[in-house]
């Protein structure tokens, strides 16, 4: 790919490990927060749901927004937003003003998320496939590089200097934000006020907001349209299954397998190594396979494996392979099902990739809730077996979404 391209993509990448990084920080510092403030782990998870809660309005709200936010502003915004929420949560006193803190989170990583995957937007055919790849490595990119460095701060110092880790990131990706590439949020998104031509003159026509019936229809659309729904359906049942699985990993190897606060850092990097890897080469599978079919096979396969990890890998060195393993198959699902959400409704892309964002973060919100719940009554081996059966109603569900004829990713449509 040209140098051209990776400018286009780099802000993209920038602004989804950013979002990433305000939830990654958690897991290898969970234990230390819970022992600090005096809550259980699983008590201390709940800040996902409060920062998934936050983000599902966030994102409603800016899909449904007729025009949306360009990519750029939602970079900027959602920047500034993540570098003053990891300060409040570095202050905070209390189990109640860190979660009070994480509400700002979920702002900001609505924003930061929403405007990473509209981004791809902007490109075409075998391109975007390859820019799917690179921007759904950037959840990889925030394990490999947060988790090591924040379980090692922690150790060093405390869990609240590793709030300077995904800090860091967000002032990188606010500065990268105005190299984005504006994505319409619309087929007939109006130039923003003030736009001037390059006579140096306001465009002689601007066209018109959606109003009426048909304005409630297009910002609706994502959940309107049957396939758009079985979708998003689709989507928040896999991250239900597999953020429930990331957010209660670390406390997993601590707690069952003995490994210490600076070790699990690591092994949860390599669990995002492996997602890595194959994110950033799934473009060639999608040479080869269609969208949906990619999405449904390696769903199926992380819901037999999710039990195992928690069951019959008792070991360290075998609930780390497992974990490895599934990072593999969510780095080929997760580029694939995004490509597969822009299909349903081309032209929208702003708007579809929010309401992604709200799917993903109730899956967040289900998985944090019920993960807790069931270790708390059940222990880690519910936990796997529940998660597995979520990863197969989703891989089932996938299979019943619509790929459009002539999409990319699509039968019939480039490869």
């Amino acid at each position: 790919m040209s140098r051209a391209r990776w400018g286009a993509v780099a802000p993209l990448i920038l602004g989804t490990t950013a979002s990433q990084a305000l939830l990654v920080v958690l897991a290898p510092t969970v234990v230390a927060i819970g022992e600090d403030l005096g809550a259980s782990v699983a008590t201390v998870g709940q800040a996902r749901s409060v920062t998934a809660a936050v983000a599902i309005t966030v994102s409603v709200a800016l899909s449904a927004r007729p025009g949306g936010w360009p990519v750029p502003r939602l970079l900027r915004v959602g920047g500034l937003l993540a570098v003053l929420a990891c300060a409040g949560v570095a202050a905070a006193g209390s189990l109640g003003t860190f979660l009070a803190a994480h509400a700002l989170v979920g702002v900001a990583f609505a924003l930061l998320l929403s405007g990473g995957f509209a981004g791809l937007g902007a490109f075409e055919g075998p391109e975007r496939a390859w820019a799917a790849g690179q921007v759904a490595a950037a959840n990889a990119l925030a394990w490999v590089v947060v988790n090591p460095v924040a379980a090692w701060l922690t150790a060093a110092w405390s869990w609240r200097a590793a709030q300077a880790v995904p800090a860091t990131i967000a002032v990188v990706a606010l500065a990268a934000a105005r190299r984005a590439v504006p994505v319409a949020a619309t087929t007939a998104e109006p130039q923003p006020r003030g736009t001037l031509t390059t006579a140096g003159r306001r465009p002689a026509t601007t066209p018109p907001r959606p109003t009426g019936a048909a304005g409630a229809a297009g910002r609706w659309a994502p959940l309107t349209e049957r396939s758009a729904r079985r979708w998003l359906v689709a989507e928040t049942a896999a991250f239900t299954a597999w953020t429930a699985l990331l957010t209660f990993a670390g406390a997993y190897f601590i707690q069952r397998t003995g490994a210490d606060q600076a070790t699990v850092g690591w092994l949860l990097a390599a669990g995002a190594g492996a997602y890595l890897l194959s994110s950033t080469r799934s473009a060639g599978l999608a040479r080869l396979l269609a969208d949906r079919t990619l999405v449904a096979a390696a769903a199926a396969a992380m819901g037999l494996l999710m039990p195992l990890m928690f069951t019959v890998a008792s070991t360290r060195a075998g609930a780390v392979a497992a974990f490895c393993l599934l990072g593999l198959l969510a780095g080929i699902r997760t580029p694939a099902s995004a490509r597969l959400g822009l299909e349903q409704l081309p032209g929208q892309a702003a708007a579809m990739m929010a309401t992604r964002t709200a799917a993903t973060q109730l899956g967040y919100l289900l998985g944090a809730v019920a993960g807790g719940a069931l270790i708390a009554a059940s222990g880690y081996r519910a936990l796997g077996l529940a998660l597995g059966v979520v990863m197969l109603v989703s891989a089932a569900l996938a299979l019943r979404v619509t790929a459009r004829p002539g999409a990319a990713g699509a039968p019939g449509g480039p490869r």
